[in-house]
């Protein structure tokens, strides 16, 4: 029986390796179709034939035509401002409350901490028309503000914070304390530092929702100065003709790449925080 051990083990990881090729291929296959559309002209994309590389290289010209036709360098400072600013706002608040529900004793914690949970069932969608006609009141709609305003709070960011935070050892903070160290110093000081994989995971997650939302833009702004890479991509929509499919790709290319440089470059440490955090 001990002899069949071995091959069982070998065939268990044959298995798994099979399973996440298969996975990585399904969820890697619309992306490499996308370069590819994007790198077709208007006649090979409607061909019933499937091939992946174009016969006929088109892919200068509709990158040319994503660069030019629309302001696609703007929408992307838009989005890189937006999600910047949303992050640290994010942070700003996010930090401090997981801190207090991880290292503070204070009467209503738990119930505090029940409600962070409640907002990780509610969809944003659901809190759209609340905060259109909140900005609305205060004439905030098709700025900048609109689209920052209603995500500085992250139940998420705070979930996730917290349960990083309760992997710190309680002696490091009451070490601080008899240093003289206050709350906020000690958040400054020890927390932030020593929870750079957590941020790192939490960044990645709302860089990545707020850069790709569509949603949220599409009600609260009409301007094209202001529009973000997902609602600027939308100039590039022909329902007649589909004549733009081929720079549609290629704006979506352009506008993916982005992130995923930042993931890679994020990548150690977004496993890391993701791994602590599960731990507890």
């Amino acid at each position: 029986m001990s002899a069949h051990r071995p091959r069982y083990r070998l065939a268990g990881r044959i298995a798994r390796h099979v399973l996440l090729v298969v996975s990585a291929t399904f969820a890697l296959l619309p992306f490499v179709w996308m370069i590819s559309l994007s790198l077709k002209p208007p006649d090979e994309i409607f061909q019933p034939d499937f091939h992946l590389w174009p016969k006929t290289f088109h892919g200068v010209e509709n990158y040319r035509v994503a660069l030019t036709a629309a302001p696609m360098l703007r929408f992307l400072l838009n989005g890189v401002f937006v999600c910047a600013i949303i992050f640290v706002l994010q942070l700003m608040v996010c930090v401090p409350c997981a801190y207090a529900l991880a290292k503070l004793r204070f009467r209503g914690r738990d119930t505090l901490f029940s409600a962070v949970l409640v907002g990780l069932l509610v969809p944003p969608q659901a809190l759209a028309i609340p905060h259109f006609v909140l900005l609305h009141v205060f004439g905030l709609l098709d700025t900048y503000a609109a689209l920052i305003l209603p995500w500085i709070i992250s139940a998420f960011g705070i979930f996730l914070l917290r349960q990083f935070f309760r992997s710190i050892p309680d002696e490091i903070i009451h070490a601080a304390r008899l240093d003289g160290l206050g709350e906020f110093e000690i958040i400054w000081r020890i927390m932030i530092p020593m929870s750079t994989p957590a941020l790192a995971a939490f960044g990645i997650f709302s860089v990545v929702a707020h850069w790709n939302d569509l949603f949220w833009p599409l009600i609260a702004v009409r301007s094209e100065d202001i529009s973000t890479p997902a609602l600027g991509i939308l100039l590039f929509r022909d329902d007649e003709a589909g004549q733009f499919l081929g720079p549609l790709m290629a704006g979506a290319t352009i506008i993916v790449a982005p992130l995923l440089l930042a993931f890679l470059l994020a990548q150690r440490r977004f496993i890391d925080g993701l791994a602590t955090t599960a731990m507890k």
